[in-house]
């Protein structure tokens, strides 16, 4: 006997108040609440098929392409977790519930590069497992034990991630704040300064940071919650001038308590730092904020920003970072360039690169929904269970 194949996209999430540290490892609990923005599916998604049977020998997954170990623990407990809440919810029968799984997921985007593919990643394996064993429960709190982040990529729109308090974990759940409708003018300028994995990763980032800042212990007493209050404030008022100053502050601040760090870490490079330059010159200009940059674990920047400045934002990108294939640069929305005067671009008072292609591409989206399921039968998985598409 088996089930039939259950197959869902999910969003990357980028976060505009940081998660940065755990007061539990295991459990995933963090030191601070957290604020982010989901990223409309059409454009950057993990997809994930599962399928149950009793035929499976042992738990099986492949991840883009290739079969890995189904022995990573953040992994086993996603599952568990999800089939200890079918049981308790007797959502499914004792026999189904014995039956291993398969798992096959992919991300349309480079992954482990700083562009929350974990939290797409296990937002999508959660939130399948949950259609599989016919769950009523949020599962946010499932996805947290996977990536932290995932917790937020279970809700579409803006999410707020909330530390909680119990030791259990169980009041640390994520909630959304506004739909994705709410505020349809918001844009995402996403800048992939590089697509190889990060040196240090954000675990171990965590833990140094955790064990050795003190201003990491200010940030998460003073600080976040402060602006946790003010930017879902600035959300429901739609008041783009105070999100975008409460979100570049806080982005500095994150980098900042990497350095504070013993020893320190850097994710942001000389690109990153030229981008935070001309961002800030630009708002200068226009005489108020106009666009705001966010940087996580990485040296890729998310500039957020209303519809209407789309097009100049986009020339002046290109002008100071010049593609090879400038045609090509841009991906995802149907974009267009406004011509900006040569006036404008020497009044930002930033020198134009000359290397090219130091931005290897654009990716413009938009605040989008949460998870969906797939019902146009488009899986990753035959109903047997096994991987489509040549996947090893």
């Amino acid at each position: 006997m088996s089930s039939s194949v259950v197959t869902v996209v999910a969003p990357v999430n980028i976060a505009v108040i940081k998660y940065w540290g755990k007061r539990d490892e295991e459990l995933i609990l963090p030191l601070n609440d957290s604020v982010s923005a989901t990223l409309d599916t059409s454009v950057m998604c993990a997809k994930t098929s599962v399928f149950a049977s009793s035929n499976i020998t042992c738990n099986e997954i492949w991840l883009n392409g290739k079969k890995e170990s189904f022995s990573n623990k953040r992994l086993i407990n996603c599952l568990d977790a999800i089939k200890s809440i079918a049981a308790k919810e007797k959502s499914v029968d004792d026999d189904f519930l014995s039956w291993n799984v398969r798992v096959c997921s992919v991300n349309n985007f480079p992954t482990a590069a700083g562009l929350a593919s974990s939290a797409a990643g296990y937002a999508c394996l959660v939130t399948a497992l949950a259609k599989l064993y016919n769950l009523k429960s949020d599962v946010s709190c499932v996805a947290r034990l996977g990536s932290g982040s995932a917790c937020r990529s279970v809700y579409g729109g803006f999410v707020q991630w909330h530390a909680g308090t119990d030791p259990s974990g169980k009041d640390s759940v994520a909630t959304q704040i506004a739909e994705a409708s709410h505020w349809p003018e918001m844009r995402a300028l996403i800048l992939v300064v590089g697509d190889k994995a990060k040196k240090t990763s954000s675990t171990r980032g965590m833990n140094i940071t955790a064990q050795t800042s003190e201003l990491l212990k200010h940030r998460i007493q003073h600080c976040v919650p402060q602006r946790t209050t003010s930017i879902i404030q600035s959300i429901k008022e739609r008041n783009f001038p105070k999100f975008a100053e409460i979100t570049m502050k806080d982005s500095n601040q994150f980098h900042a308590v990497c350095m504070d760090s013993y020893p320190p870490f850097v994710y942001l490079t000389e690109v990153s730092h030229k981008i935070i330059e001309i961002i800030h010159k630009y708002n200068d200009l226009c005489g108020g904020i106009k666009v705001a940059y966010t940087f996580d674990a990485g040296p890729n920047a998310c500039l957020y920003l209303l519809e209407e400045e789309v097009p100049k934002m986009i020339s002046i990108i290109k002008h100071f970072f010049p593609s090879t294939t400038p045609d090509n640069l841009v991906t995802g929305l149907e974009s267009t360039s406004e011509l900006v005067s040569s006036d404008f671009l020497e009044k930002l008072a930033v020198t134009a690169e000359t290397k090219k292609d130091l931005i290897k591409n654009v990716i413009y989206t938009k605040v989008g929904q949460g998870p969906t399921e797939v019902t146009d039968g488009s899986h990753l998985l035959d109903e047997h269970g096994l991987p489509l598409n040549n996947i090893e």
